[in-house]
């Protein structure tokens, strides 16, 4: 007697992840396209989105997105709607930082990382949140960070601003739950991704300090956060809305 035949768990599921071409975000796309979604890549390069989607599968697809311009968001999501006719699963991934010290820092560089932080995934929650309240399902997944909850010294706005995606996820949690949707933070401790390559280029000591401090004596990968994700994605996690998990490898613990 053969054995039944199991069907990954996000199979015919509809992702967006924005800023999913490299990174966090595509490690992401890789795990969620792996248990069977279909994954829209967003991302500002639509090159690499075309190219990350590509090798995907699932008729997954490549779209050019500024998350922090509101009417290329609506065109994005517009774009998802017509051609999947849905939307169950939106990954805020997008993101950015410049480490210094606050008293460094300037109002430009602050605006750009309000922008692309939070005001990105507001953006992207109230276009997508529509889709899914008419349909009665549906749940965001939003990439905070472990600054926002403890704080990180050089880092002051970019934690200002992941803090404000983790209260934001709480309320926005409440306030949709009644049609069905789930709201829930994933807050990345240090990551080995492209932007800490950028942010620790005139630091090399860096990484060796933070592995240090990490119990698990390495940063986080990419695959680590995609699978904090992945359960968030999955229809038999729907009763879980509100909450923020820290994926850090210890370094900090609630």
């Amino acid at each position: 007697m053969s054995a039944p035949t199991q069907t990954a768990p996000l199979t015919d599921r509809v992702i967006i992840v924005t800023g999913a071409a490299s990174g966090i975000g595509k490690g992401i796309a890789n795990r969620l396209a792996a248990d069977g979604a279909t994954v829209v890549v967003a991302d500002l390069d639509a090159q690499k989105a075309a190219d990350t989607a590509s090798a995907l599968g699932n008729d997954s697809i490549g779209l050019a997105a500024d998350v922090t311009d509101r009417a290329a968001v609506d065109a994005m999501v517009a774009e998802v709607v017509e051609r999947f006719g849905r939307i169950d699963v939106l990954v805020n991934n997008a993101g950015w930082d410049k480490v210094e010290p606050f008293m460094e820092s300037t109002p430009a560089t602050w605006q750009r990382v309000i922008a692309i932080n939070l005001l990105g995934t507001l953006n992207c929650t109230q276009s997508a949140a529509e889709h899914m309240i008419a349909a009665g399902s549906g749940a965001v997944i939003s990439i905070g960070s472990d600054a926002g909850r403890v704080g990180s010294s050089g880092e002051a706005v970019y934690s200002a601003a992941k803090g404000g995606i983790i209260s934001f996820t709480k309320t926005f949690a409440r306030e949709v739950a009644r049609h069905g949707i789930s709201a829930n933070c994933v807050c990345p401790g240090p990551a080995d991704t492209p932007l800490f390559a950028e942010i620790s280029a005139d630091n090399p000591k860096l990484r060796t300090a933070l592995e240090k401090s990490i119990p698990m004596r390495r940063l986080a990968q990419p695959d680590d956060l995609a699978n904090a994700v992945a359960f968030f994605a999955r229809p038999d996690s729907s009763y879980v809305t509100g909450q923020t998990l820290s994926v850090s490898g210890g370094l900090t613990m609630a």
